[in-house]
């Protein structure tokens, strides 16, 4: 199966994020956009280890026969990629990866990806630009520290370089038994549900409700100890979660919708690198 070209840059001044992400090092490891089809390539085939034989969702024919995944978003989202320099120039370098879709993408495409789980009609009555983040996996010997400070940086400069006012998306909790998933959701729903006037909804046909412990019976440290990585990263950067969660059987997880407005981003990484970026 051929790989489709990733769409041309069409927003003036790329020449300058690319730069700023330049500058973004961590030994061996560096930061930048996905150039080529060769990118894109290596891009998915990592989401397919992680997600398809690490993890245990479940590709299609297509997928399993290509080894990677892929979807109709991909040729027109940009992709961050952190590379290891060591392991060879280029695509083959490639070890960790987040899909980025802005509103302006969405728009010539034609929709998001999260609609089909979420109602994000409150994000969308906004004047700055939103961006869509999702697809994101690093490689198992790579998930240190020090790479998601990368990706996030990487993330920082491409936010204050398109002007984006808010970042969303559907993050994964491993496990499609809502019950079994009562602690972790109901932590959400009582202490991090977004304000109402911007708060995405599950899709009627697949909401399934997240306040499943009383709050009065709730252990909020257990229930924050038992979020994935990604999500508690969402929280420290001062997200909030949408009404609802959704199960999503092809990746044998049940999704939630984050929500992070960037000035409310708490990150000290983040705002280090927003100063730095506002100065170029």
């Amino acid at each position: 199966m051929d790989t489709p070209d990733l769409k041309p840059e069409t927003q003036p001044g790329r020449a300058k994020l690319d730069g700023y992400l330049a500058q973004l090092t961590e030994g061996n490891l560096r930061i930048r956009l996905a150039e080529s089809a060769a990118d894109l390539l290596a891009s998915q085939r990592l989401r397919y280890r992680v997600f398809y034989e690490e993890m245990t969702a479940k590709p299609s024919p297509e997928m399993a026969a290509d080894h990677r995944d892929f979807d109709a978003f991909d040729p027109q989202a940009d992709h961050l990629l952190v590379c290891d320099t060591s392991l060879g120039e280029g695509a083959d370098g490639v070890v960790g990866t987040y899909r980025l879709f802005r509103g302006l993408q969405a728009k010539a495409f034609g929709r998001f990806y999260t609609v089909d789980e979420y109602d994000i009609a409150a994000l969308l009555e906004r004047e700055n630009e939103v961006l869509e983040l999702g697809r994101s996996c690093v490689a198992p010997d790579y998930r240190t520290r020090h790479v998601m400070e990368l990706l996030w940086r990487g993330i920082a400069a491409y936010v204050f370089h398109y002007d984006i006012g808010v970042m969303f998306g559907c993050a994964s909790i491993p496990g499609t038994d809502v019950d079994e998933l009562a602690l972790p959701l109901s932590y959400l729903h009582h202490n991090h549900l977004a304000p109402e006037d911007r708060r995405p909804v599950a899709v009627p046909e697949r909401y399934v409700s997240m306040d499943r412990i009383p709050a009065d019976d709730l252990d909020r440290k257990k229930g924050l100890a038992a979020l994935p990585p990604l999500i508690k990263g969402y929280l420290r950067l001062g997200g909030y979660v949408g009404d609802g969660a959704v199960v999503d059987p092809q990746f044998d997880t049940t999704d939630v919708c984050i929500v992070v407005e960037t000035q409310r981003v708490t990150d000290r990484y983040f705002k280090h690198y927003a100063r730095r970026a506002g100065e170029g």
